[in-house]
């Protein structure tokens, strides 16, 4: 069974038990108690609300800049600014400390250097300006409305940068699902309903905005008219990957966020991605993988969610295929649990939620087993597009000529019926004039 997160509270760390190495990521393969977090920043918790914001700016700009300058400052990174506030308290208080004082945390000396002399803070008011003239906002780790759940991990980024609905994202619970970049149409396609189906019910949907998996999820949570957060591995003024540009504006015109740790202008460089991962996972009540190879990033993201006590889920695999090692591995030797339907989730979330998302145990109405939906042909078709749906698969992408040999139909009407169920939405087309049904 999947470990279970029936609260999110600081916990002391427990080791011990057998742990398996693949490839760096270190997997636990007990259910023994691991690290959730610190939840020792607590100097100043201003009113949550909607007036957060204009009494935030107005009445304390400095502590912003204080904050957004210590997470500007190279050479301090989650943990290092974690060592700093557990010393001194709050950010305020860092920029108040002396030489000597700064260097018995062994910071780097160009670290210290940018500290004691300031050399950050006019950079700082001007990245909060610039992040208000873009229409997003900051949260601080010391501020009543950060993610409860973010802060509680272990190292928790000092400063969020969001832009859209966010906190009505994060009002709801919230599941991460991610998988390869390099996806197959079975694992697009698993990704989008899952995503699909829990944002119908009320979950948000959180994922990396990748190329592949993770923008099957985002997709499929705004098909659902559901809420998505893409966790960007930039600043929130850049779009990565850049034809990615058109879901990003769709994600915040539907009510979905945009959230980093990065200041604005951070470009996608590979070290960013595993601190994104880690956000992903601490945003969520569990993490869905859907495909992974050998070296994907999301078993990366997978190891963080296990050692920030989440749920882990996984979609099997193929066994041949590269892309289901990880997913499959993940199932057979890492304690996640297989997911085949939205349902296997719901089952291992808190009793609370899975309560709001699973019908009564007595309910008349039953859900449609998948067989029945893969062999349900939708009302209204006509006999030449009864027939080539009929031909079509949710995992096996078919060409042109292939479907033209088998339907026996001449190529207008085969075209024509393609077209047809491409408006209806009951089939897509893939490169290269190929084509899979839609779940």
């Amino acid at each position: 069974m999947a470990r279970r997160v029936w609260s999110f509270r600081p916990i002391r760390p427990q080791f011990g038990g057998e742990s398996v190495l693949v490839n760096g990521a270190v997997f636990k393969t007990v259910s023994e108690t691991v690290r959730a977090g610190s939840g020792r920043f607590d100097s100043y918790t201003p009113p949550p609300g909607s007036e957060r914001k204009l009494f935030f700016y107005k009445e304390f700009p400095h502590m912003i800049r204080d904050w957004v300058e210590l997470n500007m400052t190279p050479g301090i990174g989650p943990r290092a600014a974690a060592k700093l506030l557990e010393r001194f308290g709050s950010a305020e208080a860092v920029y108040k400390a002396n030489r000597a004082e700064l260097e018995q945390l062994r910071l780097p000396p160009e670290a210290v250097d940018t500290i004691i002399a300031r050399e950050l803070q006019s950079r700082a008011d001007a990245e909060i300006q610039a992040v208000k003239r873009l229409g997003g906002d900051i949260l601080l780790l010391d501020d009543g409305v950060y993610p409860p759940s973010l802060r509680e991990i272990y190292d928790p980024p000092i400063v969020l940068y969001v832009k859209g609905a966010w906190s009505d994202c994060l009002d709801q619970p919230c599941i991460g699902v991610v998988g390869s970049r390099r996806c197959s149409t079975y694992g697009q396609n698993s990704a989008i309903m899952l995503a699909r189906d829990l944002a119908q019910r009320g979950m948000t949907v959180v994922s990396g905005f990748a190329r592949g998996i993770d923008a099957a999820a985002h997709r499929g949570a705004l098909d659902a008219g559901g809420r998505t957060i893409a966790v960007l591995g930039t600043g929130i003024d850049e779009v990565y990957p850049r034809d990615h540009k058109k879901l990003a504006a769709e994600i915040l015109d539907r009510g979905g966020a945009l959230i980093s740790q990065f200041p604005l202008g951070t470009p996608p460089v590979s070290e960013n991605f595993p601190y994104r991962n880690r956000i992903i996972s601490g945003l969520s009540l569990g993490v869905v993988v859907v495909e992974a190879a050998e070296n994907s990033g999301s078993l990366i993201t997978a190891r963080l969610a296990m050692e920030q006590n989440r749920e882990v889920f996984a979609v099997p695999g193929n066994i041949t295929s590269r892309n289901s090692f990880g997913t499959n591995y993940l199932i057979k030797g890492a304690g996640a649990k297989l997911v085949q339907q939205w349902q296997d989730i719901a089952t291992e979330l808190p009793q609370h939620i899975a309560a709001t998302l699973l019908p009564p145990p007595f309910s008349e109405k039953k859900e449609t087993p998948m067989v029945d939906r893969l062999s349900f042909v939708p009302e209204g078709l006509s006999t030449a597009e009864s027939s080539v749906f009929k031909l079509l698969t949710p995992d096996s992408p078919v060409h042109v000529d292939w479907l033209f040999d088998k339907s026996k139909l001449p190529i207008s009407e085969l075209t024509a019926a393609l077209l047809s169920l491409e408006i209806r939405e009951l089939v897509r087309a893939l490169p290269g004039r190929c084509f899979v049904r839609r779940l």
